[in-house]
C-alpha cells in the first residue's frame, strides 16, 4: 500500500486527478470504477478541465460506479446516476452506453444480476474509493463480507447521518442501497482511495496499520496487490510516523 499525505483537499484532488488523467492516456479504453461522495469532486472537476484542455479523450473510457440508493429515480437530484451525470459524464465525450450504473428502482434482483454480469466481462484498470467514518468501502457496512459481490445493504445510522448533509431532512436518506461489493472492489487492477478530515482519522489508522477484520470492511485493501490512499494530514494525524 502506497500512502501520500497531502497539505490538503485540493492537493489530494490534484494528485488524485493526475492519476487518473496518466490512466487515461497511457490506456485510452481503460475502465475506470468510479465514486459519488464529496471526497471525489474537486478531482472530478480536475478531469474536466483536462479534458477541455485537450489532454484527455473520453471516448473510449468505460465507467462502473460503485452504488445507488434503493428508491430514487434516476432523475432525483440526490441519486448518484443524477450525481455523476450532472458532476462529471455531460462535460465530457463519454458515450452513454459506456457508463454504467446500476438501478434502485423496479426489479432489484434482476438489475443486481445484469450489473454482476456486465462487471463479470471487463476488469476495472482503476477503482476510485472514499472511505467512510466507519471504515466502510463504496456500501460495505462493518461486518459485510468479503467475499461479498454486487448486494442490497441496510445503511448504517451512521452512514444515514452523514448522507443526511446531501437531503433537506434525514428522514429523506434512504435505508437502502446497492452496492459493489468487496469481492467485486478487490478484483480491480489498481486501487485509489481518497479522503480527507479528522473525524477519518481512525479510519485511516485502521486501513494502514489496523489487522484485517470485517469490523473495518477498509482493512481488506491491506492484501490488494496495489493500493494508492491520498489523505490530508488531519486524516493522517492518528498513524504511527
Amino acid at each position: 500500500m502506497k500512502l501520500i499525505i497531502c497539505k490538503n483537499k485540493e492537493e489530494i484532488a490534484l494528485k488524485a486527478s493526475s492519476f487518473l488523467n496518466k490512466q487515461i492516456i497511457k490506456k485510452p479504453n481503460s475502465i475506470l470504477g468510479l465514486a459519488t461522495g464529496s471526497s471525489p469532486i474537486r478531482t472530478y472537476e480536475l478531469l474536466i478541465e483536462a479534458y477541455k484542455n485537450k489532454l484527455t479523450d473520453w471516448s473510449q473510457i468505460t465507467t462502473f460506479n460503485l452504488d445507488e440508493y434503493v428508491g430514487l429515480e434516476k432523475s432525483h437530484p440526490q441519486s448518484y446516476d443524477y450525481f455523476m451525470h450532472n458532476l462529471l459524464f455531460e462535460k465530457l465525450n463519454i458515450k452513454d452506453e459506456n457508463i454504467n450504473i446500476v438501478s434502485g428502482i423496479g426489479n432489484l434482483k434482476n438489475n443486481i444480476s445484469d450489473f454482476q454480469n456486465k462487471l463479470n466481462d471487463y476488469k476495472i484498470d482503476v477503482q476510485l474509493l472514499g472511505l467512510g467514518q466507519n471504515g466502510h468501502i463504496a456500501f460495505n457496512e462493518p461486518g459485510s463480507s468479503f467475499d461479498s459481490e454486487v448486494h442490497v445493504v441496510k445503511l448504517t445510522q451512521n452512514t444515514i447521518d452523514s448522507n443526511a448533509r446531501f437531503f433537506d431532512s434525514a428522514n429523506e436518506v434512504p435505508k437502502e442501497a446497492i452496492t459493489m461489493g468487496i469481492k467485486s472492489i478487490m478484483q480491480a487492477k489498481t486501487i485509489l482511495l481518497l479522503t480527507d478530515g479528522a473525524h477519518k482519522a481512525e479510519a485511516v489508522k485502521e486501513l494502514v496499520e489496523g489487522k484485517i477484520d470485517t469490523k473495518w470492511p477498509c482493512t481488506i485493501l491491506q492484501d490488494h496487490p496495489n493500493v494508492t490512499v491520498i489523505v490530508d494530514q488531519e486524516a493522517a494525524s492518528l498513524l504511527n510516523k
